[in-house]
């Protein structure tokens, strides 16, 4: 008898055990320059962000803390998730990198992602996608379906990331049209409606008839549909923004490594280091096409894809100049990833002064 309540007793421990394991999730949070939206570089995360929850059901819960300016005001909210229990932070913009490295060192149990930053610590991890690889070809896709030779592009802040993606898509394009113009307007913010707008018709009044941008609304893809011309959209599929004017657009994939980074921590493996991957290894993919994009171009396009997942061609590939005409890779070389993460120049084709 003793023997019998003996293992009921164990077996009542087990589940009470259990049931105190269940109660404790791993916390995951995250931090967004801008709202959450229906599209967009923020709402690209944080649908990544829901599917950890599909994927790890009573494990896992997950916040977020929306329209976080960079500096001060990241620094305060970051370590307000720290207090609060968070094991896992991804903060997801440039300009939180030194309010991660900063509250990191105060917090060394916690574990940081810093989305395109190059700041590391034992407990920040970066990561990025090989972004420009998409960029380049929705150059393609614009060469192709200008009339006018003249693109334009919305930049956020002239920094290295945004720099690459301008330089790889005018590259797609002068593939297509050698004497095209990539015509840049900045704006100094990634997200606010009212000016990439501005910008947006800005371009199409300097007769550019197919537009992109590297910031976070569909605003240029809605001002590209009011004006009849093109539009090639940014972070997330932003077709249903401008139906007829939306050709493709440049997506990022966050939801595997947001899972598999998860996954590390569960499992007492995660360890600080930077990932940038592209197609190849799912981090970056293109949007479906328009019907108005021609299907020799689709096939072109996709066969340029097959050859960057294979490794038999590279965006930034010699020959290549740069803006002033002065050679940067001879024929045959590729550029190094410093290279291309420390990219401050325009290359031939961008008109207009780098800010």
């Amino acid at each position: 008898m003793k023997k019998a309540l003996k293992v009921v007793g164990l077996a009542l421990g087990l589940v009470a055990s259990a049931s105190s394991f269940a109660q404790e999730k791993l916390k995951v949070g995250f931090v967004y320059v801008s709202p959450t939206g229906e599209a967009g570089w923020t709402y690209n995360h944080d649908q990544a962000r829901l599917s950890l929850e599909e994927a790890f059901p009573g494990v896992v819960k997950t916040t977020f803390v929306e329209n976080v300016a960079e500096g001060a005001d990241a620094e305060r909210v970051i370590t307000q998730l720290a207090k609060s229990g968070h094991e896992l932070i991804f903060t997801t913009s440039f300009g939180y990198m030194n309010p991660t490295i900063k509250v990191a060192k105060r917090f060394p149990n916690v574990k940081f992602e810093h989305a395109t930053g190059y700041k590391r610590a034992d407990n920040v991890g970066t990561y990025f996608d090989r972004i420009y690889e998409a960029r380049y070809l929705t150059g393609v896709v614009a060469g192709y379906m200008s009339k006018t030779d003249v693109v334009g592009y919305i930049g956020a802040f002239p920094i290295p990331e945004v720099v690459r993606g301008i330089n790889a898509f005018a590259l797609g394009v002068r593939s297509v049209k050698p004497n095209a113009k990539v015509k840049v307007v900045w704006v100094n913010t990634w997200f606010d409606p009212a000016k990439e707008r501005e910008a947006a018709n800005s371009l199409i009044d300097q007769k550019a008839d197919v537009i992109t941008f590297h910031t976070d609304s569909p605003a240029p893809v809605q001002a590209a549909q009011e004006a009849g011309i093109y539009a090639i959209g940014y972070h997330s599929d932003m077709s249903e923004y401008g139906e007829k004017a939306h050709l493709t657009a440049a997506v990022h994939n966050w939801k595997g490594f947001y899972k598999k980074r998860v996954e590390q921590v569960l499992a007492g493996t995660w360890k600080s280091e930077d990932v940038w991957q592209g197609f190849a290894g799912g981090m970056t993919e293109l949007a479906p096409f328009s019907p108005a994009v021609p299907a020799e171009v689709v096939s072109k396009v996709e066969a340029l894809k097959t050859k960057i997942i294979a490794g038999e061609f590279h965006p930034f590939s010699g020959p290549l100049k740069n803006q002033a005409g002065e050679l940067i890779l001879k024929s045959g070389e590729v550029m190094s990833d410093e290279a291309l993460l420390g990219m401050n120049y325009y290359v031939e084709g961008v008109d207009g002064k780098l800010k």
